[in-house]
């Protein structure tokens, strides 16, 4: 069993790591602004503050675990774009201070950046609102930075086009940067299946220094 630091433990994606996470019986350290927003209790859980736009804090809650998590929002557009490019080179920046012993990073990343079975992006797509793409060329952005990072073990895991809460199947699919589309075209996940992705990385580590997706 692993050793997890969780940032954004208390949202709609990183409560359900956070469940699954104890649900498989690792030991996992929720990082929140708010320590009262954990309802969650479990022998395996503890609950600290921490920002995850100073490195120091960073390096303070990941030293000593053997995956740290991110999966922080912005709310809003404007609020992804002062908080996920930022957050990845705090991330970067914090794991570093601890050189060789420094945990793997686990990020939660947005599906703009996915190529469409057309060869375009999806954040090509005609009529998408202004904040819709602020929030997808954020996750872009931190994935520009990951992809120049050769010294900390990262990976970068995006969503189907659509992620909602739903039921847990414990069955997706997996690719790099192609977006991945059922029979009728559509591309989605439930939350839970993709914490089930988020955990079934951890415990079988495919995707060191690269981003994957995962959809039905």
């Amino acid at each position: 069993m692993s050793t997890i630091a969780l940032f954004g433990a208390n949202g709609t994606i990183g409560s359900r790591i956070l469940h699954e996470a104890l649900q498989r019986g690792h030991r996992v350290t929720a990082v929140v602004r708010d320590p009262a927003k954990i309802t969650t209790t479990h022998p395996e859980l503890t609950v600290t503050t921490g920002d995850i736009l100073d490195p120091a804090s960073v390096a303070a809650v990941a030293k000593g675990q053997d995956v740290l998590i991110s999966a922080v929002g912005g709310g809003d557009g404007p609020g992804h774009l002062a908080t996920i490019e930022p957050a990845a080179q705090s991330l970067v920046a914090g794991l570093r201070t601890l050189g060789d012993v420094a945990p793997r990073l686990i990020t939660v990343g947005g599906a703009g950046s996915l190529r469409t079975p057309d060869g375009k992006q999806v954040w090509d797509a005609e009529g998408l609102p202004e904040f819709l793409l602020q929030i997808m060329h954020a996750h872009g952005d931190a994935l520009d930075h990951y992809r120049t990072v050769s010294d900390v073990r990262w990976t970068n895991l995006s969503p189907a086009a659509t992620i909602e809460p739903g039921e847990r199947t414990g069955s997706y699919r997996t690719a790099t940067d192609d977006l991945i589309v059922d029979a009728e075209g559509v591309s989605r996940i439930s939350t839970e299946d993709y914490a089930v992705a988020v955990l079934d990385e951890i415990e079988r580590p495919r995707h060191l220094g690269e981003r994957f997706t995962v959809a039905y």
